[in-house]
């Protein structure tokens, strides 16, 4: 069964959302939404978890959250594994209560997050159990519209913060930011990316750079994906700046000899190192054998274990793309 990628760092903001089994519900009455809310809260205290938003749906639930620690799996674990033993035993019943696992989607930035409140307080009319947003009691929309009934455990702060005047004028504008954001939930989600992102292009480079695995878990479709998002191109551009050679003479030239053989081959190994490329392919981009390849991989890593300039060097190259 396909995995979801759970990158954790302190700090961290994630929009989760998990469903019922097989789109069950997940509360069956007022109690069970009460309880819900005060395992939320455990978690927030135990966890050191900043709780910005939530929306309780019939059979799923939104989250807007930010770990202080990296902690999302255990948090998220205790979370489930309590709310369902809770539930089994008000109601008399056993077995697995969520669809899975969670999803998560790591957000870049409390503008985002903002965003993301406005999105997921409309659920109820979206679903037309509710009318109002006003009128429904199952989410965090009205501490952040009127200033009402705020948890302890719930952090409104950060997002009214970036509204105008103070109190009430910020809840005013919350309210109306709300009312009109349906025309806007469309570029809300133009910046979801890979399946598992909310923002820039630069965030989700800068998540590769800094979580992505050597080599991509066959098991978990999100590595694979922002792995497979790279451009062979971009990188060799990027790394012959790097080496201060003419990318187009050596990926061109038929043969090479002395430094030039040597940026070439080191260009090819770090290609080849991504593990993203059969050595066709990589024979293809720079105009050899696939046997060539071979030959200038082991070139190249002979070259590194003597050569500790050129190991400097790389090393450069290898913090900038995660090779």
């Amino acid at each position: 069964m396909a995995r979801p990628w759970r990158i954790e760092y302190e700090g961290a903001f994630y929009h989760l959302l998990s469903r019922g089994n097989e789109k069950r519900d997940i509360f069956i009455d007022d109690d069970d939404r009460g309880m819900f809310l005060d395992t939320l809260g455990e978690m927030a205290d135990r966890f050191a978890i900043d709780i910005f938003a939530y929306v309780l749906m019939n059979n799923h639930y939104h989250l807007l959250i930010r770990t202080q620690r990296a902690n999302l799996t255990k948090a998220m674990h205790w979370f489930g594994v309590t709310y369902t033993t809770r539930f089994n035993y008000r109601h008399n019943r056993i077995g697995h209560l969520f669809q899975g696992r969670y999803k998560s989607i790591l957000v870049q930035n409390d503008a985002y997050m903002m965003q993301l409140s406005c999105y997921i307080h409309r659920n109820p009319l979206r679903s037309g159990i509710a009318k109002r947003l006003a009128e429904y009691p199952w989410s965090s929309y009205r501490a952040y519209a009127y200033g009402r009934l705020v948890p302890a455990w719930l952090s409104t702060k950060l997002i009214l913060e970036q509204f105008a005047g103070e109190g009430k004028e910020q809840c005013r504008l919350y309210r109306e930011k709300v009312q009109r954001y349906s025309k806007e939930e469309k570029e809300l989600w133009e910046d979801f990316r890979h399946g598992c992102f909310l923002g820039s292009k630069k965030f989700v480079t800068q998540i590769r750079k800094t979580h992505l695995p050597e080599k991509p878990h066959d098991e978990i479709p999100g590595q694979k994906q922002i792995a497979g998002s790279f451009e062979p191109k971009i990188i060799l551009r990027k790394a012959a700046d790097i080496l201060h050679c003419d990318l187009k003479r050596v990926v061109k030239s038929g043969r090479l000899s002395g430094l030039e053989k040597d940026q070439r081959d080191l260009l090819i190994y770090i290609i080849w190192k991504t593990g993203r490329l059969t050595n066709a392919k990589i024979g293809e981009l720079f105009g050899v054998t696939y046997s060539s390849v071979s030959h200038s991989v082991r070139a190249a890593q002979a070259k590194l274990k003597k050569d500790t300039n050129l190991r400097s060097i790389f090393n450069i190259i290898n913090s900038q793309f995660k090779i």
